[in-house]
């Protein structure tokens, strides 16, 4: 079948699953009740012994018990990363009522972000060579350790046979994925895409590495409080972990179906901000922004709630506030912003999903999720980013920033779904 030919209009791509397993909860309706009660998932490290890293706090899935979704052969060769993919993917193809055969197999796409991948299996087999030589490294490191490990398990699980790649771009991967799995849709190159992102970083080197640039909070002896994004007392993000999928789908294709539409996705923006691994000004997020309005035909739509890359470092949330400022005038004052990064943490290459499934429940539910501990205004963040308390307002329009290491910026525009 042709698409997009000049006499056609562009073909709309709407969301019809969902899947998460973050650190507020193994699915989409957990992790929302923690969002909109304001619940703070930030506790001291147990994935490790704590004690040898100088930031000892991190939001962790916890719980998390592989034997239940795998068995224990598989377990073994799947990096964390990977299992928390698999776990999402079956939840969105579930939730889609999506049946995967022969004849749609090489129509379905596999677009999955992830910033550093297998980043737990690549250490943990590092110090196995350095203590018991090369000829102990696992055969299954390689594949556990690669970023697109995670594409690969779920085509292989799922037998998906479509386009299938993995995004790296840093904290931008998840939006990076999404809005690639959306033009993918809209160039008719696959009818259906499992999109989002997926992460585990949560090992002593991560950490360490992430600490060591000066991005990570040291509130270790407070953690519910430590991710306090545009508060002024803010001194870095938490690490967070876990992956987000959704089904991305021409509206052609899920009506054929009988699919149930959550939402639309309208509108995508990318730039680099080519200058520095993190930029100090606010142009390359602000213009991404604009490109995703275009795109979603700018004029002709209001934004009623921002879901704020907001990582709680000192750079990033004037930055990002600058640029929404630069954007929407003094509208950006009546925008309805949060950073739900506040109650999560950081969930780098997954952060974009995350945040994508909040906007759509956002649009579905009325209600906007707050940014906890925002207790001391900070004269350069002086926007509403709903602090504390969620609020209860009809949202049509939504907008999902992600701003990543080495400049990258992406930006969606998610929407009700109206005929």
């Amino acid at each position: 079948m042709e698409h997009n030919n000049h006499h056609e209009t562009p073909t709309r791509v709407v969301i019809t699953g969902l899947g998460l397993i973050s650190p507020l909860g193994h699915d989409v309706q957990s992790t929302w009740g923690a969002l909109i009660h304001g619940v703070p998932a930030c506790r001291r490290i147990t994935l490790y012994d704590a004690n040898i890293t100088d930031v000892k706090i991190a939001c962790e899935v916890k719980d998390f018990n592989p034997g239940l979704h795998f068995g224990a052969r598989d377990a073994r060769r799947l990096d964390r990363c990977a299992q928390f993919a698999l776990v999402a993917a079956k939840q969105a193809i579930d939730d889609a009522k999506l049946v995967i055969n022969d004849e749609n197999t090489y129509d379905t796409a596999i677009i999955l972000g992830s910033g550093i991948g297998g980043v737990g299996t690549l250490t943990g087999e590092h110090a196995v060579m350095l203590q018991k030589g090369p000829n102990r490294v696992s055969p299954f490191a390689v594949p556990m350790m690669l970023p697109d490990t995670a594409t690969g398990q779920v085509a292989m699980h799922f037998k998906i046979k479509g386009p299938n790649y993995c995004v790296v771009s840093a904290c931008a991967s998840g939006t990076n994925a999404l809005g690639e799995a959306f033009e993918l849709i809209r160039a008719g190159r696959a009818h259906v895409a499992l999109s989002g992102g997926t992460e585990a970083p949560i090992n002593p080197f991560s950490v360490a590495a992430f600490h060591n640039m000066g991005a990570l909070s040291t509130y270790n002896d407070d953690p519910e409080h430590a991710c306090r994004p545009f508060d002024a007392t803010r001194n870095g993000f938490v690490t967070g972990e876990g992956a987000g999928v959704l089904i991305l789908e021409s509206l052609e294709h899920a009506k054929a179906r009988g699919a149930h539409i959550y939402a639309e996705l309208i509108g995508y923006g990318v730039t680099a901000d080519a200058y520095h691994i993190t930029a100090p000004d606010a142009v390359g997020p602000a213009m991404a922004m604009r490109k995703a309005l275009k795109q979603a035909n700018g004029r002709g739509i209001r934004i009623d709630y921002l879901n704020a890359h907001g990582t709680s470092t000192t750079l990033n949330d004037s930055n990002e506030t600058k640029a929404i400022k630069s954007v929407f005038g003094e509208a950006a004052y009546d925008l309805n912003i949060s950073s739900t990064k506040s109650m999560s943490g950081h969930l780098l290459g997954a952060a974009g999903a995350f945040e994508a499934i909040t906007c759509i429940k956002a649009i579905n539910e009325g209600i906007i999720p707050p940014t906890i501990n925002y207790e001391h205004p900070d004269p350069e963040c002086d926007l509403n980013y709903t602090p504390n308390v969620a609020v209860h307002k009809p949202v049509h329009v939504t907008m999902s920033n992600s701003f990543g290491f080495g400049g990258h910026n992406a930006c969606i525009v998610i929407s009700e779904y109206i005929e």
